[in-house]
Parts: structure tokens; sequence; C-alpha cells
């Protein structure tokens, strides 16, 4: 009996050329996800926490909620749950990273498998991608990035199958990934629109006869619908936080566009990328996924015109670019051993330059010669920071002490000293979602300020005074460094005419 998904399914196979995928090379592949996790996790408690990690774990701490001012609820989930399951620690937190990494790097690899590619491709895509700066990232910190890179992931792989096997019920798995993972980061979204306008530019545009398209996002909208409702009932605040991150980020980001996207991969495996983009729209076999490509060019062009100009935000995509550049790469090579051992050396000393980045494999003492990599720097110095505060309060006088309160400028400070402070008062900030759990009650009239600037503070208050500067005492330049720790009293305005003040939408950088 022919049902109509059979009819569907043939309509939307129509045109195009089916493409016999390779079988997965699972023991290679296998060995590069053991020795990335074995390589994630021998660093994971490394130098000190990432502020968004600070962040999540604040966040999850205070409770659930269904949404947030600056993202959906699953990141803060992840970490309590992690915490839950295994203590309140950087390596315990950054598990749920280590998964995320792996599972990539085998996507990776099935991704080369769709595209025809050899045993010795996928290895070289697993490699790749293990090694990448973007991976090395997200897997060792946790970040939104860490679970969003797995779902356009996996929906590019789904994909690739509907477009080169003509198998229409893959759009199905491909809306539950898009549902969950709007849980994570909302700019998933940005995935499906852009395939779907590769789609219309350059076909196959038979697909958009099969209804189970339409199924697939009709399961995408509604596994994510409470996200949607969310930002309804909430007047858009991921409207209001993007706005915040174009206004305070957006110009440096677009500068710095070029540079960062190249970084992303580094730029051996970026040149297998263009290649890769390249040879999408020129292989014959991979006409049907010429969408791909088209996809890639219109996502980048709206993260860099709208989207505060991260390239990273559009990464996920460079996976399935580097695979088909990497089974490109290997057909070159062929059976000629120098063309292969050009094309290993240059992926093995992209993976070191890129763990040196991106990774926490150069001993702290020693970072003050090697100010490079940001990240790593930023994560450095949160326990003295703390104890600079902490020496601020104790230095006031005892009858004050009950009538502080500590302020932050921004969420890394806020959960370091939630992280690591002991005996201090209840702190406050005005940074992003924090900034609903304010105001302080209006009997703080004293209050220890740490990184914000000095006009706000003179606004509120008669009397302030920097009573120290954050250092870190490494000579480490992160965006602690130099802070001031400020102590102020006698406020002019209660606090509920003050707070909204100090509301501010942004990164922490």
């Amino acid at each position: 009996m022919t049902t109509s998904l059979d009819r569907d399914s043939r309509v939307a196979a129509a045109g195009t050329r089916k493409l016999r995928p390779a079988p997965v090379a699972w023991r290679p592949v296998a060995m590069m996800v053991v020795a990335l996790t074995a390589l994630l996790f021998a660093f994971a408690g490394e130098y000190g926490y990432h502020a968004d990690e600070l962040y999540f774990r604040l966040l999850g701490k205070h409770g659930i909620a269904w949404g947030y001012v600056d993202q959906p609820p699953l990141l803060p989930m992840m970490v309590r749950a992690a915490i839950a399951v295994f203590g309140d620690s950087m390596w315990a937190i950054r598990v749920p990273a280590v998964l995320c990494a792996a599972t990539v790097t085998a996507l990776g690899a099935m991704i080369a498998a769709e595209l025809g590619g050899s045993r010795r491709a996928q290895t070289l895509t697993a490699f790749g991608v293990a090694t990448s700066t973007m991976v090395l990232s997200f897997g060792h910190w946790i970040l939104t990035t860490s679970f969003d890179t797995v779902a356009w992931a996996a929906v590019l792989l789904f994909a690739l199958r509907v477009l080169l096997r003509g198998e229409g019920r893959w759009w199905l798995w491909a809306g539950v990934v898009l549902g969950v993972a709007l849980y994570a980061k909302y700019i998933v979204l940005l995935l499906p629109v852009a395939l779907l306008v590769g789609l219309a530019l350059v076909g196959p545009r038979t697909v958009f006869a099969d209804r189970r398209l339409y199924v697939g996002a009709g399961l995408a909208l509604a596994i994510g619908s409470p996200n949607i409702v969310y930002q309804v009932t909430h007047e858009f605040p991921q409207l209001r936080m993007a706005e915040g991150l174009a206004g305070t980020d957006g110009e440096a980001n677009r500068a710095m566009f070029a540079t960062n996207l190249i970084l992303l991969f580094g730029p051996a495996l970026s040149v297998l990328c263009v290649i890769g983009l390249v040879k999408l729209f020129r292989a014959p076999e991979w006409k049907p996924a010429r969408a791909l490509g088209v996809g890639y060019l219109a996502a980048t062009a709206v993260a860099y015109l709208v989207e505060g100009g991260r390239p990273d935000y559009t990464g996920g995509l460079l996976i399935a670019l580097l695979a088909a550049g990497c089974v490109t790469a290997d057909r070159w090579a062929g059976p000629r051993r120098l063309r292969l051992s050009a094309l290993v050396t240059c992926l093995v000393f992209s993976a070191a330059a890129q763990m040196l980045l991106s990774l926490p494999v150069i001993p702290k003492s020693a970072l003050h010669g090697f100010q490079v990599a940001s990240m790593p720097l930023e994560t450095v110095g949160w326990p003295r920071m703390v104890q600079q505060t902490e020496a601020a309060y104790r230095a006031l006088p005892a009858a004050e002490r009950s009538r502080t309160v500590v302020l932050t400028e921004n969420f890394g400070e806020a959960g370091a000293l939630d992280r690591y402070g002991q005996g201090l008062p209840t702190v406050y900030s005005g940074h992003n979602e924090l900034h609903k759990w304010g105001p302080p009650p209006e009997s703080a009239d004293v209050v220890v300020a740490v990184g914000i600037e000095r006009a706000r503070l003179d606004a509120g208050f008669a009397r302030c005074q920097v009573v120290d500067h954050v250092d870190n005492r490494l000579g480490i330049d992160n965006p602690e460094q130099g802070a001031a720790i400020t102590v102020c009293h006698d406020r002019r305005e209660p606090w509920s005419a003050m707070w909204p003040a100090y509301r501010h939408y942004n990164a922490y950088l």
C-alpha cells in the first residue's frame, strides 16, 4: 500500500542525485573522541572559572526558571545538575561541555561519511574538529555554544541525509533537535532559516513538496514553545539583550570579524573550510547540498550585520564545510605519501597552536609572558579579587557592616564572590538577569562596589572612596585587572529610584 508520505518522499527525491554514503569509520573516530575527552578532562581543573560558568552556577543556585533575559534555561539547569551529581567544582560543571565536544567530533566524521568520504577523510575530519579552537574552547568551558554547536552539527547531518539520499524522514529528527536546542540558545533558529534560503535559491526546491519538512518545523516550534511563551510574556527581553550586545560590542566585533573567523578553526583548517565551501558549489555529486554553502554565506552575513558581528554564532556550519574540505583534501592526496604527509603535518602543527591558544597548557606563573588568548587569561584571578573585596568589607567599622551590601559591575564578579566569598553580605549586580534580583534593601546605606564606574556611584552617594584595585599579582592583563574597589556612604536616594540606572545588558567582555 502506497502512503502519502511515500509519494512525498519520491517527489522530494526527484531531481536530486543520490550519493551513497560511506560507512562510518567508528574505530578511528572513537579513538579521536576518546583522545579529545582525555585531553579536556586533563585540563578541566586548571586556571579558574570562565565568567559565564560562574554566572550559570549562580543562576542555577538561585533556582531554575523557564527563561532569563539573556538566554534560555538549559545551561543553568545543566550546571545545577552537574553540581548535584559530581559536586561543586570546576571539573564537575565541565563534564557536560566535554560530552558536547566529543559528540560534535563524532558528528563531524559522520558528515564526512555522508559526503562519501573515505575512512581516512573521516579521521581527518574528526581530528580537525576535535583540535579546532572553537571545539576545544566550548569543550573546556561550559558555554551556550557547547550545546548549540551539537544541534547545528546534528541538523546539518540530517539535512544532508535528506538532500543526498532523498530520505525526507530526517526532517522530523531535525525538528526535534532544533526544538530541544532552543532551550540552549535562540540563535539556533538562524540555521533552518539559512538552509531554507539556500534551498529556495539553489535548490533542490522539490524538498518543499515533502510535508515532513513542515512537520519537522512544527515539531521544533512545539517543543520550543515554552521559550516563545516566555519571550512574549516578558516583553521579548532577548531583543533588548541583542540591542545591548550590538551597542557595546558590535563595532569592535565587526572590525575583528575576519580575524575572529579564522581563529575559530585556525589558519590551516580555515583553508580546508574554504576548499569545502568552493567544492560544495562545484562537485557534481554534491550538487543537492549546495544549499549548505549558500546557507553559510547567508547566516554569516546576518551574524555580521545584525547579531553583533560574532562569527562563532554560525560556527556550527563550518563543521560541514570542514568535512567537505577534508574529503576533498583526502581525494587530492590519494595514495601519494608526500601529499598526505604534508597534509597531516599541517594539521598537527595547527592542532598544537590551537591547543596553546585554547587550553590552559601554559603554567599560570608564566602567563605574564604569553597574553594572547583572552579566554584562558580571563579565568585567572577570581580568588584574589574575592580576597580583596573581603578585606575592604572587614575594614569597615562593625556598626556599618550590618548596613552594607556588595555591588558588582558584572556577573563574573558576582559569581566569583558567591563561589569563593566567606562572611560577605548579599551581593547585587545590575548585569543582565541579576538586575531582577535587586534592588538592595533600603536599610543598606553602605556599599562595597567592585568595578563600577565612579560617576555612577557619585550620582547615588555623597561619599565614595577607592580603597583598592583588583590585582591578580601575576602581571596578567585580563578584564578584572585594575578594577576599582570602592566604598560608598550616605545614599542620596532610595534604592527603588536608583536601581534602574544600574541595569545593563551585554556580554561579560
